[in-house]
C-alpha cells in the first residue's frame, strides 16, 4: 500500500469514527447521554479511533500539522489521552459538545482536505 493510500485509509477511519459518534447521540439529549454508560463508552472509543488514525497520519507525514493547521491534530491526541488515561474524570458536557460541534466540522475538513499525497502531486 502506498503512503497516499494509507493516508486516505486513515482519513476514512477518522471520518467513519466521527460519523459513528454523531450517530450514537442522534435523537437523544445531554441528560440521557450523561446517564447512559453504554453510549458514553461508545462515544469515548470513537475518540480513541480518531486519534489513532490521526497519529498514523502524522507518523507518515510529519509536516501535515503545519500543512493542514485547520485540523486539530494536537487536540485529537489530547482528547484520546484523556479518554485512555483519565476516563473517570471526563467531563461529559465537553464530550457532548465536541460530538455536536467539533466532529461535524472535522468531517467537513476531511472532506475538503487537499493534500499533495492524496492528489498524486
Amino acid at each position: 500500500m502506498t503512503p497516499a493510500e494509507r493516508l486516505l485509509d486513515n482519513l476514512i477511519d477518522m471520518k467513519d469514527a466521527a460519523i459513528e459518534a454523531i450517530g450514537f447521540l442522534d435523537g437523544i439529549g445531554f441528560e440521557e447521554f450523561q446517564s447512559d454508560l453504554l453510549r458514553q463508552r461508545a462515544v469515548a472509543m470513537t475518540f480513541v479511533l480518531i486519534a489513532t488514525a490521526a497519529a498514523r497520519i502524522q507518523a507518515l507525514f510529519p509536516d501535515i500539522g503545519s500543512e493542514q493547521p485547520e485540523i486539530p491534530w494536537a487536540k485529537m491526541r489530547g482528547l484520546r489521552n484523556l479518554v485512555v488515561h483519565q476516563y473517570d474524570r471526563l467531563d461529559w458536557r465537553i464530550i457532548w459538545d465536541t460530538v455536536q460541534v467539533d466532529l461535524p466540522k472535522l468531517i467537513r475538513q476531511i472532506d475538503q482536505l487537499r493534500h499533495p499525497h492524496i492528489q498524486g502531486e
